[in-house]
């Protein structure tokens, strides 16, 4: 990862607990993720794997669940996520109009290590989420393909790239250059070191609504069309944990995503889909199980606030996280995005 270009490095930490080492996703042990970028003439786009665990994930499901903040979105496999609390396929991020390709491509790397899907046990729930990379993306050219899917399972690891990559090539936050961010903390319960990751695909926010932790509100500083003044972006925000936790305390803790949007200067409008999905690798569904009743850990309810401090403060941070190592693009049609650390650099009038 490269370090110089971290929220932290620009002094926008977030919150009071300590980060983990990375202070990435992948900090929680197990967790990778992959990047496939596609930036060529009119084209900024991708696809972000985030891969729970290095075992067969349909076979040995983590506990999972999902929260809709604003529901302006065309992502595939929540449903199955919210019902059966548990996630079978590694999650994929890419654009709006590319999530049916990223499905097929899941259901293949599936069936490549369960050839009895479909036959003789279930079919699989792949898991893709999306945003719109419209602006300075050429999305109806439809370019990503399968093998840019599997490309990004294939390199995934646990040095997680941020900024415009993979998924966040094209996006947008607040009238900056948005993208891929992440952050993490480290947790102490019962005398053991345990993490809570989040990563997130920043494409939401109107400009002129930024506002950084020590209270500033920054916006571009170049003219934007009318169009970009009204709130319809998106985020997805991708959280992992080893903590031992139910898919209804998960729940809980991915509700508090909102509080690190909030924070930062979101409403989730009308045309905004925010999303986010999250994961327990403390828990894990065995999907050939023969026992009728099965153990199963899970956190104490009194030391939750806990986490929920934690899934505020690393939305918060990895959204800043994205905006800092992005920089700043031109994209489809000569449309461009600024770089929030050169906003930031740049003198207010009179000084």
């Amino acid at each position: 990862m490269d370090r110089a270009h971290r929220a932290r490095d620009a002094g926008l930490a977030c919150g009071d607990l300590p980060p983990g080492t990375f202070n990435s996703i992948a900090d929680v042990p197990g967790v990778k993720v992959g990047h496939r970028t596609i930036n060529d003439g009119d084209i900024r786009t991708g696809v972000t794997a985030i891969i729970p665990h290095g075992g067969n994930l349909y076979r040995q499901k983590p506990v999972a669940a999902a929260h809709v903040l604003n529901g302006f979105g065309k992502s595939a496999g929540l449903m199955q996520v919210e019902e059966l609390g548990a996630l079978e396929t590694p999650i994929l991020l890419t654009n709006t109009l590319s999530v049916g390709t990223c499905c097929t491509a899941l259901v293949r790397h599936a069936i490549l290590s369960n050839p009895d899907i479909g036959r003789e046990t279930s079919t699989v729930n792949p898991v893709v989420l999306e945003c719109n990379d419209g602006y300075l993306n050429d999305i109806q050219a439809l370019v990503v393909a399968e093998d840019d899917a599997r490309a990004a399972l294939d390199i995934a690891s646990s040095d997680v790239a941020v900024g415009s990559v993979g998924a966040g090539c094209g996006m947008s936050t607040f009238g900056f250059k948005g993208g891929v961010g992440t952050a993490s903390r480290r947790l102490e319960i019962d005398g053991r070191s345990f993490h809570l990751g989040v990563l997130v695909l920043s494409n939401f926010g109107r400009p002129g609504d930024l506002r950084l932790p020590d209270g500033r509100v920054i916006a571009p500083v170049i003219s934007l069309p009318d169009r970009d003044r009204t709130e319809k972006g998106s985020i997805i925000v991708v959280a992992a944990t080893d903590i031992p936790l139910s898919d209804r305390q998960l729940t809980r803790i991915l509700r508090r995503s909102g509080v690190g949007l909030a924070r930062l200067g979101s409403f989730w409008g009308h045309g905004s889909g925010d999303i986010a999905i999250g994961f327990t690798t403390g828990n894990i569904l065995s999907h050939d199980e023969t026992a009728d009743l099965v153990a199963i850990r899970i956190l104490n309810e009194q030391r939750i606030d806990l986490l929920f401090q934690a899934m505020a403060d690393t939305t918060q941070e990895a959204v800043l996280d994205a905006l800092v190592a992005a920089g700043s693009m031109t994209g489809r049609s000569g449309h461009h995005r600024p770089g929030l650390l050169d906003t930031l650099a740049t003198p207010s009038p009179g000084t």
